[in-house]
């Protein structure tokens, strides 16, 4: 089972290498992304700076392996990938990547949707925002 998990923010050189890395593979005609970054939400007037993820990784990590199964059951996939951030990860960086690949468009967006609400509701990451004023509060997925 693969780990989802990547130290720090998702950077543009790793999401670009999982780009090229599918074009060797001409059995795919459409690829989606999805890109989860930090916003500097204002909350009670103070603003958020970053989140701190934290997981329990072994149930996370089965937990996206098994909504990865059930995503290549439902939709005609040809690959898709999930990485989820741990630690710190500063508002405009990304925190949540998800990339699927499929012969066709429509089945990709489908697939992304399913995943990224997924991912969101039933993997056990959390994230704790922190204030400017170095104040925090776990965050509530929505």
């Amino acid at each position: 089972m693969k780990s989802i998990f990547i130290k720090g923010p998702i950077t543009a050189a790793f999401i670009a290498n999982s780009i090229s890395k599918h074009q060797v593979k001409h059995n795919i005609g459409a690829h989606n992304i999805f890109l989860g970054q930090v916003r500097a939400d204002e909350i009670d007037a103070k603003t958020v700076s970053s989140i701190n993820f934290t997981a329990y990784e072994d149930m996370a990590n089965k937990a996206a392996h098994d909504i990865r199964e059930n995503a290549f059951e439902k939709f005609d996939l040809s690959c898709l990938h999930i990485y989820h951030s741990l630690g710190d990860v500063k508002v405009g960086e990304v925190c949540l990547f998800v990339f699927v690949s499929a012969p066709h468009s429509p089945e990709v967006y489908a697939a992304t949707e399913y995943l990224v609400k997924s991912v969101k509701k039933e993997v056990p990451i959390f994230g704790k925002e922190i204030f400017e004023d170095s104040s925090y509060q776990w965050k509530v997925n929505k």
